[in-house]
């Protein structure tokens, strides 16, 4: 496996690991159960929450989330997607 690989691999693991902290440290959720989260269907998870979250997620990746990826952030995966996809942050 080439060099670039693995660092591939590393930094995709270790971003997955901050975004699961970060459902885990601002909602107070087990890290094993962060995966299956929607935003309301969760005390933790309301509006207060939420910005909480985004907070904590621009803080751990260097970013700043724009309008309308933090409406869209409406689970789990979605925030996964708009890392990806807006940011070029792979988790």
């Amino acid at each position: 496996m080439s060099q670039n690989i693995l660092w591939y691999n590393f930094i995709m693991v270790e971003n997955l690991e901050k975004y699961v902290a970060a459902f885990a440290e601002v909602l107070g959720v087990d890290p094993q159960s962060a995966g299956g989260l929607r935003r309301g269907e969760s005390k933790a998870w309301d509006s207060v929450g939420h910005m909480g979250l985004v907070a904590r997620l621009e803080d751990a990746f260097g970013i700043v989330m724009r309008p309308d990826d933090i409406l869209d952030f409406l689970d789990f995966e979605s925030g996964r997607r708009i890392l990806r996809d807006g940011y070029g942050i792979g988790t």
